[in-house]
């Protein structure tokens, strides 16, 4: 199969069984199958090219007739095959691109199996591995720091770029707040998504500024801090009502995961919540029955976003 690969440039562009031989043999990940997945790719992208200049030309003369543009089609194709060959620098780009995945890919797999001797709970995530940096010298210590964040960015790479961007202004908040609570940083930071739609629909405070208010926390008559006031949709018996309400408001993100790790770990109603924290579901599920959110769909959403945008 890799040896078909290597011929493909030279074959027709409207060659589908090519298309699909280069498919198959693209799956086993080898430079070969690389190199001849953007060579093709490069080849497509100089034919829309040349279609689209094609396209913009006048097409009404004379000599024009739905067999010189059959004629015309095919020769782009190949012009543009013959001209993708020679490369034009996309090919190159793609390449260096999928290798460095596959690299990526393949340091998390060892981590997660325990090859690099780095251990972790099955299905754990290889970004969230707890190393106990006082057990290693100084130099060990970094060495560990500098995989962890390979294997950060690796898993995080095929994510959308808001995605990645919210994972990584709240990861280092989100980890301290498991350590207090026992719940996965990403549960956490999932819920954070869902209450502000990535960070997008903050509640502000009377200035404008950002309350920082990452999880819906109201202030209620015990709350001693800083409070913004935002319109907010509350349900009763599942219908949408709504209200203006007054939230918590706090200096920073750090200090929101904390008032919320306070909260899930000093409410009692929040015990069965902590117990299941392993499970997105279970999580999901204990927040709405403990009376968290009064959305019907609320525990859905959340293990929604845990389990495809986080995963």
């Amino acid at each position: 199969m890799l040896g078909s690969t290597s011929d493909l440039s030279g074959k027709f562009a409207l060659d589908t069984n090519s298309l699909g031989d280069l498919k198959q043999s693209a799956k086993a990940g080898s430079p070969e199958a690389l190199r001849g997945a953007a060579t093709q790719f490069e080849s497509m992208f100089v034919n829309m090219m040349m279609k689209s200049m094609r396209d913009a030309t006048p097409q009404d003369g004379p000599m024009d007739s739905q067999e010189t543009r059959t004629f015309t089609t095919m020769l782009d194709q190949q012009m543009s095959q013959k001209l993708a060959k020679r490369g034009i620098g996309l090919a190159d780009v793609l390449v260096r691109q999928l290798t460095a995945q596959q690299s990526g890919a393949a340091l998390v797999k060892e981590m997660q199996s325990g090859a690099l001797g780095i251990g972790g709970a099955p299905g754990s995530n290889a970004s969230r591995l707890k190393l106990d940096a006082d057990s290693m010298s100084t130099d060990s210590a970094a060495a560990v720091s500098g995989i962890k964040g390979t294997a950060r960015s690796s898993t995080d790479s095929g994510k959308p770029a808001h995605v990645r961007a919210f994972q990584d202004k709240l990861a280092d908040a989100a980890e301290e707040a498991e350590q207090a609570t026992g719940v996965p940083a990403k549960f956490m930071m999932g819920q954070a998504a869902l209450e502000t739609g990535w960070g997008k629909r903050v509640i502000r405070n009377s200035d404008g500024s950002s309350s920082n208010n990452l999880f819906g926390i109201k202030a209620g008559p015990g709350w001693k801090g800083k409070v913004a006031t935002a319109v907010t949709t509350e349900y009763v018996n599942g219908k949408p009502h709504t209200r203006v309400e007054k939230f918590r408001a706090y200096a920073s993100h750090a200090e929101a995961f904390k008032d919320y790790a306070k909260l899930l770990s000093n409410n009692p109603r929040y015990e069965k919540v902590l117990a299941h924290g392993g499970d997105a579901s279970a999580f999901a599920h204990g927040l709405q029955r403990a009376g968290y959110a009064t959305d019907p769909q609320y525990a859905a959403k959340l293990s929604r976003i845990i389990k495809h945008s986080l995963a």
